[in-house]
């Protein structure tokens, strides 16, 4: 047999092999192989929140910090991403299924260190501009609101994600992060199907309520802890409890996110447990309210 047909016969038998055992569920590697034709029902994916971020820089330096060696992310959004077949393209900078180092120390639910948990998602916007006498936010482009749209909702999709795993920095880090702020349009993800936000009859109903009656600081802290935010019930309006409320109002009220707590939050924070954490409700310190004779609309909260 000629040398250039019995290497072609080599490599055709050990190509039926590598295919064979691929069909079967072995798998040849380096040294042993494994075995894939008992597959275990027990256990989940790593991948259990998507975490939004804006750049606070334009792509080029974005993306020169982002490539290491101390900050990743799993994709960035351009500022009007280029489209192919008419479709958005995005930069995936790290597999899903490994880490990327996007964000930090943080806390979300039962979980902390969210980076062993999330996808990272940067948005290319430069955030508030601190030297104008009037705090503005940059807003975002349609393109990449579009372009947000199709990503998470791909990956909501494809992980099973429930609406409260889709959040902010500022909701997992709100000592320490502010993006993507309140110039992101939460509502528009909403809408398409990705993310929380509240039902309008619910915050009416919880509004009617508390106007007249007020939770108490205490039980606002409750709620939102209840909700997701790391945050220890004090009774005290400390720094902590100002930086998780202002990012609790970025995400859902972002017309007024001084990080006061006010009835507004406290109506909004109410009708997100009543339709993601009901079982949250069942807690006789969320739903007993002590009503002074001279409490009413505007008197703020008391411990």
């Amino acid at each position: 047999m000629p040398a250039r047909t019995w290497q072609l016969a080599v490599f055709a038998a050990l190509f039926t092999v590598i295919a064979g055992c691929a069909s079967s569920g072995l798998a040849q590697r380096d040294g042993y192989v494994a075995d894939r034709r008992q597959q275990s029902s027990a256990f989940n994916e790593r991948v259990r929140y998507v975490v939004l971020h804006y750049t606070d820089s334009e792509a080029p330096r974005a993306l020169k910090t982002l490539m290491g060696p101390r900050v990743s992310a799993h994709y960035v959004v351009a500022r009007m991403p280029e489209e192919r077949g008419g479709e958005p393209v995005v930069w995936q900078l790290v597999d899903e299924q490994k880490r990327a180092w996007h964000a930090g120390v943080s806390a979300w639910e039962d979980r902390t260190q969210l980076n062993d948990s999330s996808i990272g998602i940067e948005i290319v916007n430069r955030g508030p501009n601190h030297d104008a006498a009037v705090q503005h936010w940059e807003p975002y482009s349609e393109a990449q609101i579009a372009a947000v749209i199709a990503l998470v909702g791909d990956i909501v999709r494809r992980y099973r994600l429930p609406p409260t795993a889709i959040v902010g920095h500022a909701d997992i880090a709100p000592e320490r992060k502010i993006d993507p702020g309140p110039a992101f349009p939460w509502q528009r993800l909403y809408a398409a199907g990705i993310g929380a936000w509240p039902d309008a009859d619910s915050v009416a109903r919880y509004r009617q309520r508390f106007e007249h009656c007020p939770p108490t600081l205490t039980q606002l802290q409750r709620a939102l802890a209840a909700y997701g935010y790391a945050l220890p019930v004090s009774g005290e309006r400390d720094a902590r409890t100002q930086a998780v409320l202002r990012a609790f109002q970025m995400h859902f009220r972002a017309s007024d996110y001084r990080g006061e707590p006010d009835i507004e939050s406290a109506v909004i924070a109410w009708a997100l447990l009543a339709k993601y954490r009901p079982e949250a409700l069942q807690d006789a310190r969320l739903t007993t309210l002590t009503c002074p004779p001279d409490s009413g609309s505007g008197r703020g909260f008391a411990p």
